[in-house]
């Protein structure tokens, strides 16, 4: 893989220059093992509301799913809810009563809770019950969410241009080193990756110490509030292929609520978006 090496604000000419690299290092692991996701301080943000009995929260968590989405509407359905239940992973983007409103065939098969009930019980069974909710959430990440969306997208990109990608987080005795830190280790001070922070603290600058966790997002949800990008999308909702699946008014509605920042259903719309494109570019497009 070649890069061009390029300096600006210098007087020596980097063009010239090629950097040939083979083989890289990446941090693929290190979130899933270490508690880097915000997702995983969701049971201590819970915790201020544990004195209430589990059977309220459950009612009205049930009244809260009836309200319009509005702030404190998900953080009091969710407490109304065991981990279990709650937690699919990181790529959960409707849920199954909105999956039934879009869809124009009925949904078959195993809903996704049903789908991990499974996994989540023998993780009981093994565990004898020990684990926290923190821990079962990694769990599910580490079984599902690494293999089958984080680590195939580094393989697929790595070898689409001819570069061999390392994953350090992921050797073993890394692994069998973070399985056995208490969670205090990786979720305290109100950050996640503590340890790291603390390792790294007296190396890095402390604004870069201290800063919020972020992934690699894409602007998504301003995008699909242009003008451009909101006609493109609107074209491909209403499209022959849309219809053939989808209820597209209620694609629209999704879309239009987000144009007028009644609601962020970017990653709804992305997901319903990619579809219809990769359908239209390995199936319609064969069948013209």
């Amino acid at each position: 893989m070649l890069y061009q090496l390029k300096c600006e604000n210098c007087n020596f000419d980097l063009s010239k220059y090629v950097l040939d690299v083979k083989v890289v290092l990446s941090g693929e692991g290190a979130d899933e093992l270490f508690g880097g996701y915000n997702i995983y301080r969701e049971p201590e943000s819970l915790k201020k509301i544990a004195w209430i009995p589990f059977g309220v929260r459950r009612v009205i968590g049930k009244l809260a799913a009836k309200l319009p989405d509005v702030k404190g509407r998900d953080f009091l359905i969710r407490a109304g809810m065991k981990v279990e239940e709650r937690f699919i992973g990181n790529a959960y983007i409707y849920r199954e009563k909105e999956k039934t409103q879009i869809l124009k065939n009925k949904v078959t098969g195993p809903s996704t809770q049903e789908y991990l009930r499974p996994f989540f019980e023998e993780l009981e069974s093994e565990n004898r019950g020990s684990l926290q909710d923190m821990e079962k959430m990694q769990s599910v990440d580490l079984s599902y969410w690494l293999p089958g969306d984080i680590l195939q997208k580094a393989d697929k990109m790595s070898m689409a241009h001819s570069l061999e990608v390392r994953v350090p987080f992921l050797d073993k005795e890394v692994f069998d080193f973070a399985a056995k830190l208490p969670k205090e280790a990786k979720i305290a001070a109100g950050t996640t990756k503590y340890i790291f922070r603390k390792a790294v603290s007296q190396f890095i600058p402390q604004e870069t110490d201290e800063r919020k966790k972020l992934g690699f997002p894409i602007p998504i949800r301003v995008w699909l509030r242009q003008d451009d990008w909101y006609q493109m999308v609107k074209e491909l909702f209403t499209s022959k292929e849309a219809e053939e699946f989808f209820h597209t008014d209620k694609l629209l509605l999704l879309l239009k609520e987000h144009k007028e920042k009644k609601a962020d259903n970017s990653r709804k719309i992305w997901t319903v978006l990619t579809f219809l494109i990769w359908y239209d570019r390995f199936f319609a497009t064969c069948s013209k």
